[in-house]
């Protein structure tokens, strides 16, 4: 396994983080915490000008035909940015599209969104806030040739301004895995006031009708396409955070050359510099192993599932203890908005939860290891 990027990504790495840092600047990410949809369209169409919408799709289907690896380079940018918008949510249906969807079913839903033109979300959570198939209450009922939806989903990221949502439901005698118009008759998004300020929904499904045809794979027999789904999902959450807490570290590295008291830089004093050593130690740390597992995943090894437990729950903690360092450094003045550090805590404390926070995964590294 080699974890060095290969020119191609570096080149998207550069190119990424240009772009971003121009495009959506600090006041951007300010601004959209205010903003009812939590993005601006134009943003989104220079984004798909550049292939990110389809990075990962096939070109057979409109897109660049580029990995998941590559992904993993892009968002990580974007947590470096903390750029809002439905980016990463977007491509975690898209994932589960590619996973589950049928050829057919492919040719249909991949160019819309390749092409940037339709916005997509997966809903998957419930009000158990369980990651596991028992947590999928959401039933769907066989109504001649159609599926009758009622449940709820819970914390589903850009459910509102999503065109289509890929749903987990149980049906027959297990989970499948329907696409649904996020606009049909019978579905309702409550937004929810997140501390991280993003765009997260309770969505309601009442009596919502479904296609058979918009069943993705077979029916009842879902759950463990689903769970690989699952597993590249909590690596692109964890590379979020490899890259939020390496620019928190790079904002407060620079806060303290530039902060003076008693006559010199913070910089220059022994506890900040331990602090600083620390916070590095845990960025490092925190991308080999998310590259690690990335890898694993991609390449289907078979230790790939403890892989990504170990790495979500290591990346968890270590951008919680790299963020209250960052802050801790600033003093506080790090606790206010006015500073840019807040987002960075802000934001940190809703992807660490996101699909499982560091006990939740410690505990199935566990129960694989037969603790």
């Amino acid at each position: 396994m080699d974890l060095g990027l290969t020119e191609e990504q570096q080149m998207l790495r550069d190119f990424a983080r240009d772009f971003l840092e121009k495009e959506a600047p600090e006041q951007y990410v300010r601004d959209m915490e205010e903003d009812p949809q939590g993005y601006l369209p134009a943003v989104w169409n220079k984004m798909a000008e550049q292939g990110w919408m389809g990075l990962i799709v096939p070109d057979s289907y409109g897109g660049v035909g580029m990995g998941y690896l590559d992904l993993m380079v892009l968002i990580e940018e974007f947590g470096r940015n903390l750029t809002p918008g439905p980016f990463r949510s977007n491509s975690v249906a898209t994932i589960a599209l590619l996973e589950a969807a049928s050829d057919a079913q492919k040719q249909s839903y991949l160019p819309a969104i390749a092409a940037g033109t339709q916005v997509w979300a997966l809903a998957h959570t419930e009000p158990s806030a369980r990651f596991d198939d028992e947590g999928v209450q959401l039933t769907a009922t066989k109504d001649g040739d159609v599926y009758v939806l009622n449940g709820t989903k819970l914390f589903v990221p850009n459910s509102h301004v999503s065109d289509k949502m890929v749903v987990t439901a149980r049906s027959g005698s297990g989970i499948s895995i329907f696409v649904v118009d996020a606009k049909a008759a019978g579905v309702t998004h409550r937004p929810l006031v997140t501390m991280a300020s993003d765009r997260q929904s309770e969505v309601t499904f009442d009596n919502v009708r479904v296609a058979a045809g918009d069943i993705l794979g077979e029916e009842g027999k879902a759950w463990p396409v689903f769970q690989r789904i699952g597993q590249k999902a909590t690596v692109l959450e964890a590379a979020y955070l490899v890259g939020l807490s390496q620019m928190a570290f790079e904002i407060t590295l620079n806060y303290t050359k530039e902060r003076v008291q008693f006559g010199q830089p913070i910089a220059s004093f022994q506890a900040m510099q331990h602090m600083a050593a620390d916070m590095a130690t845990d960025v490092d740390a925190s991308r080999y192993i998310t590259y690690q597992a990335a890898w694993d995943v991609d390449t289907e090894e078979d230790d790939a599932d403890e892989t990504v437990h170990v790495a979500k729950a290591w990346v968890s903690e270590a951008s919680r203890r790299v963020v209250a360092k960052a802050q801790e450094m600033h003093g506080g003045i790090g606790f206010t908005k006015d500073y840019k550090i807040q987002l960075y805590f802000r934001r940190q404390k809703a992807a660490e939860v996101a699909w499982g926070d560091a006990e939740h995964h410690r505990e199935l590294v566990g129960q694989a290891l037969g603790i």
